[in-house]
């Protein structure tokens, strides 16, 4: 038995504002957007923000983070520049060296960048 995996949700104080952050980074169709829940479709699984009352993301680098998303990109540096300029900050500690950078979303949810290739 097969199982297909469709979309990964992410709790969020702000989902629709944190759908249009992924937006920005994808640049994904937002399929659905309210203050409770808000969706991304066009990749090769949907991306979906839900509300979670009193949400917390978990700290950098604490051993409570639960999941990350990585995103390949071609110019890690311009990615940085850019995503940062969408609201993502880069934490100090990066232990990836030259195979992944890590940033935060604007609700501190870690993603990291991978150099195309």
């Amino acid at each position: 038995m097969t199982h297909t995996l469709t979309t990964v949700v992410i709790d969020s104080a702000q989902p629709l504002a944190l759908a249009k952050f992924y937006q920005a980074v994808t640049g994904w169709e937002l399929a659905s957007g309210t203050d409770d829940f808000a969706s991304l479709t066009g990749g090769p699984v949907g991306l979906a923000f839900q509300y979670v009352p009193d949400y917390r993301a978990a700290g950098w680098p604490d051993q409570g983070k639960h999941v990350h998303l990585d995103f390949e990109v071609d110019d890690v540096t311009a990615a940085v520049r850019e995503l940062e300029g969408a609201g993502a900050t880069k934490p100090e500690f990066q232990p990836g060296g030259e195979d992944w950078t890590v940033l935060q979303d604007p609700e501190g949810h870690v993603f990291c960048l991978v150099p195309r290739g």
